[in-house]
């Protein structure tokens, strides 16, 4: 039994976040809806003119002379409302442009200011889809849906209130058939909501599955499974384009439902009219004009044609509601606004000290504890490692100090709270490289300067050279401005950690969290980039994680992290500068 999903309280919800998006129509949204019924104001005017200029000709006997300023009058009501039909069109793919755009907008900045790390977050590909494909599917309503509904809701009564005193038999036809047609387009439209929400979560699993694959084909391909991979998509695609098919077979039942009865009414009043010439019919009390009766017969289909527009674009009603539906269940509650995004630009300062007072880390599903109420200090300008077998629990530390992982207990930078401190402030004054950094489809300059927008060329070129990525990028075809695929697709691994640090040097950050920066490198690399390291990070506190030991003896002082513990580590310090 189909369930009526338009009765739901998700249902309400998507309803009244439509309600809402509309105000960011603005007045275009209004011309929209107002201009087709300033045009079926005026198609009375014209339906009575041009059944007058027929009556006149054939009743009146008139000439064509005297009958070509009603023709001129004609013409130029039927210019007049194509060119307001075209206008409101226009208008209503404007105001959805807009609603569209700002939902994108508002989506994407919410999206983008969650934590990246955050558990909730929604897979890629789900998010995706939502953003682009969910909010699309609004376009009808908001295009051709409303100002539909508005033209249902008032010319058939308008119409009706001028055809009843006229004619009081073709008026009560129209009264009493014309609310037929949307009592069955409810009908219908229970079974087009309920296939539209099916169709809208099965785009959603197709996207993310796709995304899914794609992202990880090439394990597929080692352990041979591409070709069953390839069989699931083909298998879910053809699930999606039977639900497509079905969700547009409700549609054009709903046309046709609203057809038939429209139909109906139109030859209920011919038929009254032909019986009612031919003396079959004596239910006026006044003679039946030619002038009266085709002024009927025009209007007869005009007072069901707002109506069958209604039913043309019902199942857009329903794919935005499903679409709200599904953009809510993957991105949470939609946003009032975009939330204000810039470009985080790096603020000078003073060196940022550090404490962590009684700081528990658990995994972010809060099942295991990694790190159970450790305390450190580490002053301004200090520089400390952070040393400890793999999957204990450094990287965890950096992102927790960084802002980027829930904690308990207190982590202080100056003495106040991470808490209290503002995004803006804390991605300003810190600068963290994780051990797998993202790089971008982009040239390497380009990658290096996210760092720091607006950054001259000289600069990304000194950074680069300090990072040591100008070694490696000489030999490259167009040098720093050579390309570089997603992730770094290209280089080796020991490349894209440099090109991952060369962004370090465009900041002027107080506190500096590098995990593994020297990773995947040679110990003369590595020793050289140290240096380097450390003598921008003069002035500045540093917090390296690491495996070496040959680089936490190059710092001022060193923890040791195991068992759930941080334990201070004594080491013989090396000479700044020397490996």
């Amino acid at each position: 039994m189909t369930k009526k999903t338009n009765v739901t309280p998700q249902d309400k919800a998507a309803g009244k976040a439509l309600a809402r998006l509309q105000r960011d129509g603005g007045r275009a949204i209004w011309f929209a809806i107002a201009l087709p019924l300033l045009s079926g104001g005026l198609l009375v005017w014209q339906a009575s003119t041009l059944a007058h200029i027929i009556g006149q000709a054939i009743e009146g006997g008139e000439t064509l002379p005297l009958l070509l300023p009603a023709l001129g009058l004609v013409l130029a009501l039927l210019t007049v409302r194509s060119g307001l039909s075209a206008l409101g069109d226009w208008f209503g793919t404007l105001a959805a442009e807009t609603i569209k755009r700002n939902l994108r907008e508002a989506l994407f900045s919410t999206l983008l200011a969650r934590s990246p790390r955050d558990q909730n977050l929604p897979p890629s590909g789900a998010a995706v889809t939502a953003i682009v494909d969910q909010v699309e599917a609004l376009d009808g309503y908001f295009a051709r849906y409303l100002p539909a509904s508005a033209q249902a809701a008032l010319l058939p009564l308008v119409f009706g209130a001028i055809i009843l005193p006229l004619d009081w038999v073709a008026g009560l036809l129209f009264l009493f058939s014309a609310p037929l047609i949307p009592a069955f387009m409810a009908l219908v439209g229970w079974g087009a909501q309920a296939a539209t929400d099916r169709q809208a979560q099965a785009l959603t699993r197709l996207t993310g599955r796709f995304a899914d694959r794609l992202r990880g084909l090439l394990t597929l391909k080692l352990f041979g499974r591409e070709a069953a991979e390839i069989e699931g998509i083909v298998s879910a695609s053809e699930a999606l384009r039977r639900r497509t098919l079905s969700v547009l077979a409700i549609a054009f039942l709903s046309s046709a439902v609203l057809e038939f009865f429209a139909a109906l009414g139109v030859a209920g009043v011919a038929l009254y009219l032909g019986l009612t010439f031919i003396d079959y019919l004596h239910l006026r009390t006044s003679p039946l004009t030619l002038e009266l009766a085709l002024f009927l017969l025009l209007m007869a289909p005009e007072v069901y044609n707002p109506l069958r527009l209604l039913a043309a674009h019902y199942h857009d009603r329903a794919s935005a509601r499903a679409a709200i539906a599904e953009i809510e269940r993957q991105l949470g509650e939609l946003p009032h606004a975009a939330t204000p995004l810039a470009d985080v630009v790096p603020r000078g300062g003073r060196a940022l000290g550090l404490a962590l007072c009684d700081v528990t880390l658990r995994t972010p599903d809060g099942q295991r504890l990694v790190l159970d109420r450790i305390c450190c200090h580490v002053a301004p300008g200090q520089h400390a490692a952070l040393l400890g077998p793999s999957g204990q629990g450094k990287s965890t530390l950096l992102e927790a100090i960084a802002g980027l992982r829930s904690s308990a207990g207190e982590i202080c930078l100056d003495g106040v709270g991470i808490k209290a401190w503002s995004e803006q402030d804390l991605r300003a004054r810190t600068f963290l490289m994780t051990q797998k950094p993202k790089l971008l489809h982009a040239s390497i300059a380009e990658n290096i300067a996210l760092a720091r927008p607006g950054a001259s060329r000289r600069e990304i070129e000194t950074a680069a050279e300090r990072a040591g990525v100008a070694r490696f990028a000489a030999a490259l075809p167009a040098g720093l401005d050579t390309p570089i695929g997603e992730d770094g697709i290209g280089l080796s691994g020991g490349q894209a950690q440099r090109v991952a640090l060369g962004r370090l040097f465009l900041r002027d950050a107080g506190l500096i969290l590098l995990d593994e920066p020297t990773a995947h490198l040679d110990a003369e690399l590595e020793a050289e980039l140290i240096g380097s390291i450390l003598d921008y990070a003069r002035g500045r506190t540093l917090i390296i994680a690491t495996h070496s030991l040959v680089v936490a003896r190059r710092l001022d002082k060193a923890w040791r992290i195991a068992g759930q513990s941080l334990h201070p580590l004594a080491l013989p310090q090396a000479r700044k500068g020397v490996a």
